[in-house]
C-alpha cells in the first residue's frame, strides 16, 4: 500500500481521534503535483528529502500546536 492509499484509509476511519492523526508525506518527489497529491489524499503536510531539520520542526509545530 502506498502512502496516498494509507492516508485515505486513515482519514476514512470511523473513530474521529484516529482519523485525525497527523500525517506528513516524506518524499524525494518535490514537484507541485506531488504536494497536491499528498494534500488531496488527506495528508497534513509534504516534506521533500533530504530533510531540512528547521522545516521539519516548523511543520511539526504548525500541525501539533496550531491546527486543530
Amino acid at each position: 500500500m502506498d502512502g496516498y492509499t494509507a492516508a485515505r484509509k486513515i482519514r476514512a476511519l470511523e473513530d474521529p481521534s484516529l482519523a485525525r492523526i497527523p500525517i506528513i508525506a516524506l518524499s524525494a518527489n518535490a514537484f507541485d503535483e506531488d504536494r497536491e497529491a499528498s494534500y488531496e489524499a488527506g495528508m497534513n503536510a509534504h516534506l521533500a528529502k533530504p530533510i531540512i531539520v528547521s522545516e521539519l520542526l516548523d511543520t511539526l509545530g504548525k500541525i501539533l500546536f496550531v491546527e486543530k
